[in-house]
């Protein structure tokens, strides 16, 4: 599913269930805003954005978080590219801070690490079906910013992930600064890992993005 969100075609407040484990593209025109929510809290969303003119030009957290000097996406950010040109703006954060830019989209060579057999959806997967589902393939699978994800960097520099404790309804809204391309995955990780929840114990959940 493609949400080709032109203005003029655009209306108010459009809202698209993204189904849990899976991934959804939304194209914003410079200008525009995307809201993220997680209904039932807890639930990790994967968030890449692409310049729509090139995919070649990417969301870099690793660019945005030396720029910012912070390892999480705060309100007021600006997010950049690869080319270190602005994406999108962090215009309000509705989950108290609770996000990452550090854990790479899991795949299924990350649940083979883990122990588990057999195919898994991931968000690498995600990102993949989300742009070939609107005639785009890419060959990279960004560092994701990570909305509603609990993780920290002690002062040993071991990096945790606590359980998750985004509260229902959470959200964020982040505004383009040029045409792009966003894609949005659930996140799928549901293993039993001590020390690694990401998610709510009761499984992934679904998202709901806005788009005006």
């Amino acid at each position: 599913m493609f949400w080709n969100c032109n203005r003029k075609h655009m209306k108010p407040m459009e809202k698209v269930t993204v189904p849990a484990k899976q991934g959804r593209a939304f194209r914003l025109n410079a200008g525009q805003s995307i809201t993220i929510e997680t209904p039932k809290g807890s639930q990790a969303a994967d968030f890449f954005a692409f310049n729509a003119e090139n995919v070649g030009e990417w969301l870099s957290a690793n660019h945005t978080w030396v720029t910012t000097f912070n390892v999480k996406p705060r309100q007021g950010d600006q997010l950049l590219s690869r080319f270190r040109r602005p994406m999108l703006e962090f215009e309000k954060d509705g989950a108290e801070g609770t996000h990452d830019m550090m854990i790479a989209a899991c795949d299924q060579f990350r649940y083979e690490f883990f122990g588990h057999e057999g195919h898994h959806p991931s968000c690498s997967e995600n990102l993949h079906l989300a742009m070939r589902r609107i005639g785009y393939q890419i060959d990279v699978v960004p560092q994701p910013v990570n909305f509603f994800t609990n993780t920290a960097v002690l002062e040993d520099g071991s990096f945790v992930s606590p359980p998750n404790t985004v509260a229902p309804g959470s959200f964020v809204t982040l505004k383009a600064l040029m045409d792009v391309i966003c894609v949005v995955s659930a996140c799928p990780f549901d293993l039993p890992v001590d020390g690694w929840p990401i998610n709510s114990d009761s499984g992934p959940s679904e998202l709901v993005v806005s788009v005006q």
